[in-house]
């Protein structure tokens, strides 16, 4: 049983996902659709409404889903997924929208950290918003809890205030701590690939935490250069940061003794090579 919460102003689209949301196995590798229990939905149409509910912190969901455009406010569902990613900053943000492949969606991945934007008006929108729910829940329970450090460091960003929570960006079983610059993976401190005694160079943690930030947006080097605000920025110099970034996941996961990084490079999840323009983003 999942816990949903879903924030739409529209009563027909109300009616058009709510027994599907309740009742889908979103945990399931099978085919099966169904599960015998139902999912807890918690439905707001008002944004007042759902920010008052996320403020009390109570119940924190699995997932939420939010409509962009509310009553009129183009930025309503923005407002509040910045919201939740300081309260629950580990919980995937899904927007349902009319308004996928405009310059509303552009804003959303720009100025919070959205997991995904699916546009409701397309063939077996149904099937696709469940295909999307089950892959984000999959990546959302791969986070690796069983290590003592990922625990320390989960634990300390549910109860951090609002204000210190936004001195963290988190993706999956990656967090970076904006103040120290600290960057771990799976509860593993990244360090100098070349020399394991000192830390990670400052323009890799900074391109990493950019790429973060846009993802699943690519990055060229046009546009990492403008973000780094850095002279003869070009692009064999942003490679070499990528693989000074990769070798240092891999040592990471090494002394984790966990899969190869790079192998999952290569199998198109962390940092990855897009397209021909010198472009790279992180995908988990």
């Amino acid at each position: 049983m999942l816990k949903i919460f879903w924030v739409e102003d529209q009563f027909h689209w109300i009616d058009k996902f709510k027994g599907i949301l309740e009742l889908t196995d979103f945990t399931s590798h099978s085919s099966d659709l169904f599960e015998k229990n139902k999912n807890k939905l918690s439905i707001y149409k008002f944004v007042e409404s759902a920010s008052q509910a996320i403020r009390r912190n109570k119940d924190m969901p699995d997932i939420v889903i939010l409509d962009a455009n509310m009553n009129g406010d183009n930025d309503a569902g923005l407002s509040i997924s910045k919201l939740i990613n300081q309260t629950w900053p580990a919980v995937p943000v899904i927007f349902l929208s009319e308004h996928s492949g405009t310059s509303t969606e552009e804003k959303v991945f720009e100025q919070s950290h959205t997991t995904d934007f699916i546009a409701k008006h397309q063939e077996n929108i149904e099937k696709v918003l469940c295909w999307r729910i089950k892959a984000l829940i999959r990546k959302s329970r791969a986070i690796d809890s069983s290590q003592p450090e990922t625990k320390q460091i989960v634990s300390s960003l549910a109860n951090t205030s609002l204000s210190d929570k936004n001195k963290y960006i988190r993706s999956s079983s990656l967090v970076i701590d904006l103040e120290s610059w600290t960057v771990y993976w799976h509860g593993e401190k990244l360090m100098n690939p070349n020399n394991s005694d000192r830390p990670l160079a400052p323009t890799p943690r900074k391109i990493l935490r950019y790429l973060v930030e846009a993802s699943p947006r690519p990055l060229t080097t046009g546009q990492m250069e403008g973000k780094l605000g850095l002279d003869r920025f070009n692009y064999a110099s942003y490679r070499q940061h990528i693989k000074t970034l990769r070798h240092s996941f891999e040592k990471a996961c090494q002394r984790k003794k966990q899969s190869s990084f790079i192998e999952q490079n290569q199998l198109g999840h962390g940092i990855v090579t897009f397209g021909d323009e010198g472009a790279y983003c992180w995908k988990i």
